[in-house]
């Protein structure tokens, strides 16, 4: 696998977690730093450690993941989005639910945005082909676009208010949606 490959799958990887990384700095949720540190450092970390998880599953396990996993992460990113929606609906400051950059909002974005890459993990352990360089280069590549994402939501947040929030909601629906599109046709 070229060098070139490497990046190329990298980029596509990472366009979930940077349309994720748009869609929630244009709601608001991306706030200070930390938020936006966390959102960048787990999707980067997130895409890093799946082909190594998918590597260490190895090609036995490839029927049975690859049966259903488009649809836990179709399932992760609707409810994600669902939540964002119905905040961005209510009034009152109190309905909303939290920081989507801690907890399990967290872990559901990251992994949701990661499970391709536990395929590519799969994929190269079936053709036998080193997964650390490929991983770390997926992981330094996702980062990089999460962050330059975050700082185009930020801008389209400013100008979109509230409807940012149902707008990030909506992409992530359509995130969910390309998933179990590119799993069943």
């Amino acid at each position: 696998m070229s060098d070139f490959d490497i990046i190329g799958l990298a980029v596509s990887l990472s366009l979930d977690a940077s349309a994720v990384s748009l869609a929630l700095s244009a709601a608001g949720h991306l706030d200070n730093v930390r938020a936006k540190f966390r959102i960048a450092f787990h999707f980067g970390l997130f895409q890093f450690l799946m082909p190594l998880a998918g590597w260490a599953l190895g090609t036995r396990l490839e029927p049975y993941i690859a049966a259903f996993d488009h649809w836990v992460a179709f399932g992760l990113l609707v409810l994600v989005a669902v939540r964002m929606i119905l905040s961005a609906r209510e009034t009152s400051p109190a309905y909303i639910t939290g920081d989507p950059t801690r907890g399990w909002s967290l872990m559901t974005l990251a992994t949701a945005t990661s499970v391709d890459a536990l395929a590519i993990g799969l994929g190269l352990a079936a053709f036998r082909i080193s997964v650390w360089y490929p991983s770390v280069i997926i992981g330094l590549i996702t980062l990089a676009m999460s962050v330059i994402a975050i700082r185009l939501g930020a801008r389209a947040g400013q100008w979109l208010g509230t409807r940012g929030q149902i707008a990030g909601g909506i992409v992530l629906i359509l995130i969910a949606l390309k998933i179990v599109a590119s799993h069943t046709l």
